[in-house]
């Protein structure tokens, strides 16, 4: 029997977390998560070459600890040029494929869920057998990212540009769930977006 693998992507600050916590805690599933292994990509022989690239200005020194990157210093550069952040990506993206693919192959359970945020961007369609597009209102989206990455609404927006428009990621995917929540308490939105999580993982879209 084939593995299936769902794969969550969508806009930043759309709500992916929210599903995938979801899908762990009510349903069992397994979880992979592309920007985690992003993170740790920028170590070793990468990160000399993040060093041979910039230089000083996206670390951080101290007088008793090896240089730290600054990650936000780094978001900066690439979120602002274009081709830095292609380049970045470059070297990034291998990494988390391989990562992606190796981990997947370990994992016993049927069913296994990708976070992968750059899903399309990166080429990564072929690790999945089927694609879930979170959707929620640009205003509010802007809005979660200014409060959540404390950005001006200037850096929102270069974040938000640098990925595939949302509606081409919502024509491209097997599954669309509309997260619309701009409260977690509140009781009507949550049920409305466990609904259409739970509608999904019951039917699959082969079989539905």
């Amino acid at each position: 029997m084939q593995q299936r693998i769902i794969g969550i992507t969508g806009g930043i600050a759309t709500g992916k977390t929210t599903v995938s916590d979801y899908l762990h805690l009510k349903h069992g599933l397994p979880i992979l998560d592309a920007d985690v292994y992003a993170r740790q990509a920028l170590t070793g022989d990468r990160l000399e070459q993040l060093r041979d690239r910039y230089g000083d200005q996206v670390f951080d020194y101290s007088s008793n600890l090896e240089p730290t990157l600054n990650r936000q210093k780094l978001g900066a550069i690439v979120f602002a040029n274009a081709d830095e952040r292609k380049w970045l990506e470059a070297l990034i993206h291998p990494y988390v494929q391989a990562i992606l693919t190796r981990e997947a192959q370990k994992l016993a359970p049927a069913t296994v869920v990708m976070v992968i945020p750059l899903l399309f961007e990166a080429g990564m369609q072929n690790l999945v057998t089927e694609i879930w597009a979170i959707a929620c209102d640009p205003k509010l989206q802007l809005k979660r990212l200014m409060q959540r990455n404390h950005l001006t609404k200037s850096e929102a927006l270069q974040r938000i540009n640098s990925q595939k428009p949302q509606l081409e990621k919502l024509l491209l995917a097997d599954v669309i769930i509309v997260n619309s929540q701009a409260n977690s308490d509140r009781a009507d939105d949550l049920w409305h977006l466990h609904a259409q999580i739970d509608q999904a993982i019951s039917a699959p879209p082969s079989l539905a």
